[in-house]
């Protein structure tokens, strides 16, 4: 599982080290794919491929479903991070999360994802008022 929230640096050249706690789940390979909310998301391969296949089972005559597929499968990077535990994010999927120098990375238990650090702070102080306020008929306990 990925947990907790870390802001490392971008580098000029795309870079950015792994929390030391999230890449023993990545240092098989991972893919990179845009993320609604305008982050990205981080999987270990065979969690991508677990996604993958769902989305292929929904049927491809319906046109929101070819979108997530085009959508997934267009934006998706098959990388391996470095030996120092560095992961290079593609230029354009920099560009679809606006991720400069100061990025969050953010445990989302399945997977790691990325955000602008400003986007997260906005979409996180959002979130904690609803996140406060949920209840046994979203989350059953």
């Amino acid at each position: 599982m990925f947990l907790g929230t870390y802001t490392p640096k971008l580098d000029a050249k795309g870079r950015f080290f792994l929390p030391a706690k999230f890449r023993e789940g990545l240092t098989e390979g991972l893919v990179i794919t845009m993320q609604q909310e305008r982050c990205l998301a981080i999987y270990p391969r065979e969690v991508f491929a677990q996604k993958a296949a769902t989305v292929l089972e929904a049927p491809s005559t319906v046109a929101r479903v070819r979108a997530m597929q085009r959508m997934l499968a267009a934006s998706a990077s098959d990388e391996v991070p470095d030996a120092q535990g560095r992961l290079t994010i593609p230029p354009q999927l920099r560009s679809y999360a606006s991720l400069e120098t100061e990025i969050a990375v953010v445990g989302a238990i399945d997977r790691v994802e990325v955000w602008n650090k400003e986007a997260w702070e906005t979409y996180s102080a959002e979130q904690e008022a609803a996140f406060a306020e949920m209840n046994e008929e979203i989350f059953p306990l």
